[in-house]
């Protein structure tokens, strides 16, 4: 299914990066039309179409509000310049350069390292040259164009485990997987057999060294949603890879700091030859995902040392160390309170127990985590300490609450505000704020129209809140990475994941831990009110322009002074914007703005910074 790259007419592409603005129908036509014809197709039917459509295309807009009087559209704007072709994958907390300089013990070389102040960048990264929309999902788990992400070391490096296909100008993704030569469905069929993935009870999962993420990919067939990890290393590319596929990634790893998720976040969690040590550092991480898994949650170990007798052989390994390497595995997973559910193979899966009521009698007792906040992961080290369960009433109660199905649980009163461990938030409180975003998200819509069409597949929440905003979008079209700022008032990334959705700690002063250009809309509540006095609105807004995809939309919601000043900013990133009223209308002072990153790629500017 190759099919040709659009990498000729790039102005005529850029023609169509529009503006949202309501009522401009014909924009989201054309726009529609363009990005459903196919890559090399995508100029000539945009043309027919705009001769035959009755309507004016805009290719700038001035800042204007119903109120009137308040336009800085004349005041000067600064212009951010490209940062030149050598940064057009530039991750700025995961450089290369910048990790080799740190101790390769315990991957701490491949976690996050960001620059300081005087070493960020003050440019716009750019688009390889050819850069293309991505094919829409489900087409786009099989698909990615060779201009989006050009690394062909994984179709060398992983040829005979079925990764990855280099098909004319396209990657094609088998499905297969080292674990999985027969395919992700059939491993994951396999794995349905004793964790009950087809009646909604397992939801999130956790995939430790996800290569490309075919794991997560075939996941949502099951409405199982992945949050899927790996660390920028020689695989080329691979959580880039993920991303472009249309499936949840972030750069990570396991190595000296905790991850950046709360405690009993996910259902199940997952490693296929992940090469992580479990059994080094007297279990440690094994303790780590202990910490995110919820009591009564899953954790699958497929590759070496399971099978280990019959498989030293080909895996090249002394059988002595092998065997060693499961026992400590298996003694840490008793010490954690998990049952050993399934071994078949070269598959192994645990479950940890609802209640932690045999502790009480076990020998040798688990060292206990005594910080009071199993939730406080910024930064923090890795610890060598079992995480306490959740204190129950009764013996027989699940800790951290009994599991409901999806999507049942997405609307569910979450048990971490049933049981006041969210300050000031109240069932009624939670009501409130779902019924809040679903007017929100209606009112978006009738200005993007784009939103109900499967255009925008990665989405990003930059300050989540209780995860309305996300619950309010759910569709199998899309999924949403729900950020919780480190500096927020209230910590609610747990009650996120108990409704069914994925999400992680961040601190928007520094990068995101994913390459450029993966997000097609990224929605910012707030945010800039919030960090007014934490760090500058350019870095922010610079971070937000590289992960966003060329065409993608920002929708900004906070006072009208704030987006004044990021409207200006923008303007000179080669964004396009337009201010609305709040839904209620002009009197309320928190406004909307909407704004259209447009179409530009590596050599277009004839001005770069940095070569």
């Amino acid at each position: 299914m190759a099919t040709k790259g659009n990498s000729g007419d790039n102005r005529s592409r850029s023609s169509m990066s529009i503006v949202i603005v309501a009522g401009l129908c014909c924009f989201f036509y054309i726009l529609g039309a363009w990005q459903r014809s196919g890559f090399g197709k995508g100029d000539s039917i945009a043309v027919e179409i705009t001769r035959q459509t009755d309507c004016s295309i805009l290719s700038n807009l001035n800042y204007e509000t119903h109120r009137g009087g308040i336009d800085d559209s004349e005041g000067v704007v600064k212009e951010f310049k490209s940062c030149g072709n050598r940064y057009i994958d530039y991750t700025p907390c995961q450089d290369q350069m910048r990790a080799m300089t740190f101790p390769r013990e315990n991957m701490n070389y491949r976690e996050r390292h960001c620059p300081p102040e005087e070493e960020k960048l003050h440019c716009l990264i750019p688009a390889p040259k050819g850069y293309v929309t991505p094919f829409r999902w489900p087409q786009s788990r099989d698909y990615v164009p060779y201009a989006n992400a050009p690394y062909k070391s994984l179709t060398v490096e992983k040829a005979v485990q079925n990764w990855i296909q280099y098909e004319g100008n396209v990657f094609r993704f088998p499905g297969g997987g080292t674990q999985f030569p027969h395919g992700a469905d059939a491993y994951i069929n396999e794995l349905a057999a004793v964790i009950p993935m087809d009646n909604g009870m397992v939801r999130t999962a956790l995939d430790t060294g996800c290569g490309v993420a075919s794991w997560g990919a075939y996941l949502f067939k099951k409405n199982v949603i992945a949050m899927s990890f790996a660390p920028r290393d020689s695989h080329e590319a691979q959580v880039q890879f993920a991303l472009e596929r249309g499936v949840p990634a972030v750069i990570g790893v396991l190595g000296t700091i905790k991850l950046p998720y709360p405690s009993r976040a996910f259902d199940m969690a997952h490693c296929s030859r992940c090469l992580i040590p479990w059994g080094a550092n007297d279990g440690m991480y094994m303790m780590e995902v202990d910490r995110v898994l919820r009591p009564g949650g899953y954790w699958v170990l497929s590759g070496p040392p399971i099978n280990w007798r019959n498989n030293y052989v080909a895996w090249q390994r002394p059988k002595e160390e092998l065997e060693e390497e499961q026992r400590k595995i298996e003694e840490v997973a008793k010490l954690l309170n998990w049952e050993k559910k399934h071994e078949k193979g070269e598959i192994a899966i645990w479950r940890k127990l609802t209640t932690s009521e045999y502790r009480r009698d076990q020998d040798p007792q688990p060292n206990t985590c005594e910080s009071n906040n199993a939730d406080d992961v910024w930064y923090q080290k890795m610890e060598l300490c079992v995480t306490p369960y959740p204190e129950t009433s009764d013996a027989n109660e699940d800790a951290g609450g009994p599991w409901i199905p999806f999507p049942e649980r997405l609307n569910a009163l979450p048990f971490r505000i049933s049981s006041d461990s969210v300050p000031d938030v109240s069932a009624e409180t939670f009501q409130e704020d779902n019924k809040a975003w679903k007017k929100h998200v209606n009112a978006y819509k009738r200005t993007n129209k784009l939103m109900d069409t499967r255009r925008y597949r990665n989405i990003m929440d930059m300050n989540a809140g209780l995860g309305s905003f996300a619950a309010a979008l759910d569709s199998p079209k899309l999924w949403v990475m729900n950020v919780m700022p480190t500096i927020a008032e209230k910590d609610t990334l747990g009650v996120i994941f108990e409704r069914g959705l994925i999400g992680i700690y961040h601190d928007w002063c520094e990068a995101f831990s994913t390459y450029p250009r993966t997000y097609d809309l990224i929605h910012a509540n707030g945010v800039f009110s919030l960090y007014r006095d934490k760090c500058n609105a350019e870095d922010i807004l610079l971070e937000m322009d590289r992960i966003l995809r060329p065409e993608g939309a920002v929708i900004f919601r906070d006072h009208m002074d704030v987006l004044v000043k990021v409207s200006k900013l923008v303007r000179g990133m080669r964004w396009n914007t337009k201010m609305v009223d709040h839904e209620d209308g002009p009197l309320v002072p928190e406004k909307v703005l909407f704004a259209v990153k447009r179409y530009w790629v590596a050599g277009e500017d004839k001005s770069t910074t940095s070569e």
